[in-house]
């Protein structure tokens, strides 16, 4: 395809370097000749589906060397013209996009270094006017700022940035996160756009970890007051997790790729995707060690002894505080032992004991070895002293220090409540027994759907005759068969439209967008009932079930146990909030365990559009069916 080569004015041309207006480079030659143009690549609009603007590409003469972006780019540093040669792609992207009359915004490459030339040259109050100049208005461009690492001069460019600005035209960051970029110049220029790095976009749908940054991203963003842009999107379940975080814009492949003509809309699958009301299932991380417990524990603020100090110095300090359960001994402000009170003092009281150890240092009588916990520890490390072999770090409890300095002690109740606190709280984001969500996560999920106005089904699925079976065969075989119902409940959802939650005990919770949820439920019920035989013994599965006591301690028999799935058809406007979701599929639960095993549809007001399937008894039809 052939391309008109862009007219670069003489002016322009007179403010180059002599490197760039009289070198014998292939790249300044073909400068010279004004053989460089541009191709564009679409911006969109996540949240309206639309084109919001196009990226400026400078290429050079198709099937020749100096064709791509970064064989000129090393031509340009290899020729020693790199600032000439950007300065000349700003004005090869302004004067093709201006000549084709082209409506909506140009973002153009340009590192800080030949912004702030650029603005020097131009002069500072006559920038709208060179942009007006080549037919397009300032308030439609956007300078986008790339090569972070060759930012020297943080003044001068804060004041070239002003005038950006002054001119009506906006400013860009480019590839925040791809460790050039900093957080230092995010705030000095104060970017009207941050486009984020393609590293954290890629698979962003299977990756939690990237899920989290990008929402860290966002919350500096909304302290900035910067819109987001994501680059690098590649497909339908990275772009609809992005739109769902709300980052206002985006770029990559799937939206377009780079074309001489400008893009008038988006289509095929990313406006699929973008007009889709279904939610994404974003990736889930449980919640992780929590560092600073301690800080929201009570440090008993103790008197510390040296090594030195006699041992009647210890008792005396033992009986002016009569609530102290141990004593630091500290060298300087380094812990070194731990005395405890109910030992020492059981020392102290025997005959003979002041007479002939009274005088002494305290060193013989303490523990040399005692836990030593750091401030900012996170919880790990405490269940590190419960479940140690040397259960005296339960009775002297534990030092606590601050950069290693002696800040006080911790007790071993404290301890207790403390490690049981965390891990009640961290059940909440994640199963210890099945990894999957627990009930934060799932809240989160529910009130997600139900803000973006979609549709979905909620279910509450719970094993009959649980208790029987755990109680005949143990903990270890019943959370085997919690487990079966996680694998089976993953395996039979849409890890992209289905979300898998775990409530706790044999209690989960399902939330479908899939719109074969129905057949999906009546899979996982089936295979379950199958698949749990495996976990009765012989004797059991020949009777269909156990002989067991019942929660009133009356022996009766007991059917194998099966799986019931309580549904709830939530439609746009009916629910505000997941509580009252929840409390709705509970509902379904008791009704289908009522019915026995299979999925049972709550039927209510707000499903009436259901039709036949409105009811239970219909729906339980067609499941026979």
């Amino acid at each position: 395809m052939h391309h008109t080569p862009c007219s670069q004015p003489q002016a322009l041309m007179a403010m180059l370097s002599p490197a760039a207006r009289k070198g014998a480079g292939p790249l300044a030659q073909l400068m010279r000749e004004g053989g460089l143009y541009c191709v564009f690549q679409p911006l969109a609009d996540l949240r309206e589906g639309s084109v919001y603007a196009h990226e400026a590409l400078i290429r050079g003469p198709q099937g020749t060397p100096l064709h791509t972006p970064d064989a000129l780019l090393e031509s340009a540093r290899r020729e020693g013209i790199l600032r000439d040669f950007e300065l000349l792609c700003v004005v090869a992207a302004l004067s093709q996009w201006g000549r084709h009359a082209i409506a909506g915004r140009l973002f153009v490459n340009i590192s800080a270094d030949a912004l702030v030339h650029g603005v020097a040259m131009l002069g500072a109050d006559k920038l709208g006017e060179a942009v007006r100049g080549f037919g397009m208005s300032a308030r439609m461009l956007v300078l986008e700022i790339t090569e972070h690492e060759r930012v020297t001069d943080m003044p001068t460019l804060r004041q070239a940035i002003k005038a950006v600005h002054a001119s009506g035209a906006r400013v860009a960051l480019d590839d925040f996160g791809d460790g050039r970029s900093s957080l230092r110049l995010w705030s000095e220029v104060k970017p009207d756009f941050v486009k984020i790095d393609k590293y954290f976009v890629h698979n962003i749908s299977e990756h939690p970890e990237n899920l989290q940054m990008l929402q860290a991203i966002k919350g500096i963003a909304d302290v900035f007051g910067t819109q987001l842009i994501a680059e690098g999107i590649e497909t339908s379940d990275d772009l609809r997790a992005l739109r769902d975080l709300d980052i206002p814009y985006g770029q990559g492949w799937l939206l377009g790729r780079p074309a001489v003509a400008a893009r008038d809309a988006v289509d095929g699958p990313a406006l699929d995707v973008l007009q889709d009301r279904r939610v994404a299932v974003l990736p889930h991380l449980g919640q992780t060690a929590r560092p600073g417990i301690l800080r929201s524990l009570l440090v008993v603020q103790a008197p510390t002894a040296a090594p030195a100090t006699t041992n009647d110095a210890v008792a005396a300090m033992f009986h002016e505080r009569t609530a102290l359960h141990a004593l630091a001994v500290v060298d300087g402000t380094r812990p070194v032992a731990l005395i405890n009170r109910q030992q020492f003092m059981n020392h102290y009281a025997t005959l003979y004991f002041r007479e002939v150890h009274g005088r002494k240092p305290c060193l013989a009588f303490a523990n040399p070895s005692p836990r030593v916990v750091e401030l900012d520890c996170d919880v790990d490390q405490l269940v590190g002293i419960l479940t140690s072999q040397d259960q005296r770090y339960l009775s002297d409890g534990y030092i606590v220090t601050d950069n290693g300095r002696y800040l006080g002690l911790g007790t071993g109740d404290q301890l207790v409540r403390a490690v049981t606190e965390t891990r009640i709280e961290a059940a909440r984001h994640a199963n210890p027994l099945t990894f999957l969500p627990g009930n934060i996560p799932i809240s989160l999920h529910m009130q997600r759907l139900l803000d973006a106005g979609a549709e979905f089904v909620a279910c509450y699925a719970d094993l009959n005759h649980f208790k029987p079976f755990n109680d005949q065969y143990g903990y270890w075989r019943g959370d085997e068969m919690i487990r079966l119902v996680a694998r089976l409940a993953t395996a039979h959802c849409d890890a992209r439209r289905d979300f898998v939650g775990h409530v706790g005990g044999d209690d989960f919770m399902l939330i479908f967008q899939s719109t074969n949820w129905l057949q999906r439920s009546k899979n996982i019920v089936q295979d379950f009932a199958r698949e749990a035989l495996a976990l009765f013994d012989d004797v059991a599965r020949s009777a269909g079930g156990i002989h067991a006591e019942d929660r009133h301690g009356v022996r009766r028999f007991f059917p194998c146990t099966t799986l019931a799935i309580g549904a709830v058809r939530i439609t746009p406007g009916h629910f505000r909030h997941a509580e009252e979701v929840a409390n709705l599929a509970a509902v379904a639960k008791r009704e289908a365990k009522l019915a026995g095993t299979g999925v049972v549809l709550h039927s209510g007001p707000h499903d009436a559009r259901w039709g036949a399937l409105g009811t239970t008894s219909a729906l339980k039809n067609a499941l026979a069916a």
